[in-house]
């Protein structure tokens, strides 16, 4: 007994995969996703140093501390509370969440996705 194979070749196989995956890539917006994940994480490190390196030490003269922000903190019946880490870190956050919120507005990114919407809703 002889079992046909099939008539389809690995190299047609492989180039339909190949050609579903770049759709997939296309729709879905992954390559955009991982630029702005990649972005995003230096931008967060270039923060992270503004705050630390410049920021900080400025609030730290200010505050009379060698230590900058940071190292401010409260001792209360034995407990220290760390309120210059907690003060420092807000700053992180909202100077990033700035950061973010401008390059969404700088770049227009909110009409490409309002464009999308459009586009999804005629279909």
């Amino acid at each position: 007994m002889v079992t046909e194979r099939p008539t389809f070749s690995r190299r047609r196989v492989t180039i339909h995969l190949m050609k579903n995956f770049l759709n997939f890539i296309r729709e879905q917006g992954v390559v955009g996703f991982a630029t702005g994940f990649i972005v995003g994480g230096a931008t967060s490190d270039l923060v992270k140093s503004f705050m630390a390196d410049i920021i900080n030490p400025f609030i730290g003269l200010a505050l009379g501390s060698a230590g900058g922000l940071k190292a401010a903190t409260l001792t209360i019946a034995g407990a220290t509370i760390a309120w210059g880490n907690f003060i420092s870190s807000a700053i992180n956050f909202v100077i990033l969440a700035a950061v973010v919120y401008l390059g969404f507005k700088i770049l227009k990114l909110e009409k490409l996705d309002k464009q999308k919407q459009k586009t999804e809703m005629l279909s």
